[in-house]
């Protein structure tokens, strides 16, 4: 059973994917949405939502893209699934019976708290030494020339 929605797997997907890109060159939404198998809508959303939480930085203009507004260490996996709206903050208010409000509510609460400081735990700059060192040990694709 996954914990984490699909949107909060691709936001931060989609971040790691900016924080690799070479410094000073913005990645467009149309192509991490390529990269991702998604519609450039379904991501669009999600990339604006990092904007306004200051995880990414919109560049305008014909080059422009999206780019990490802060340092890759300073980034955790928590920040981001909050700032894509993946993650509540407080805790709402449920109906239900009081096995609910004084059992289930406050168990599931700690639940979350604890997976939180865990995602607090992981920051870009680990996620990106992680798919570094997996780009280092695919093998080359094999052109038409080398199948020859």
């Amino acid at each position: 059973m996954p914990l984490l929605p699909r949107k909060a797997v691709l936001a931060v997907a989609a971040v790691i994917d900016v924080a690799m890109q070479d410094h000073g060159q913005p990645i467009s939404a149309k192509t991490l949405a390529a990269r991702h198998g998604l519609p450039p809508r379904h991501l669009e959303p999600v990339l604006q939502a990092l904007v306004r939480c200051g995880i990414l930085k919109g560049i305008r203009g014909p080059r422009g893209g999206y780019e990490l507004a802060r340092d890759r260490r300073r980034v955790t996996a928590n920040d981001i699934l909050r700032a894509a709206g993946t993650v509540e903050d407080g805790d709402e208010l449920h109906g239900g019976s009081e096995l609910v409000q004084r059992v289930v509510l406050p168990a599931m609460a700690s639940a979350e708290r604890e997976f939180g400081v865990a995602l607090s735990r992981i920051n870009v700059e680990d996620m990106i030494r992680d798919a570094q060192a997996l780009n280092e040990q695919a093998p080359e694709p094999r052109t038409a020339e080398a199948r020859r």
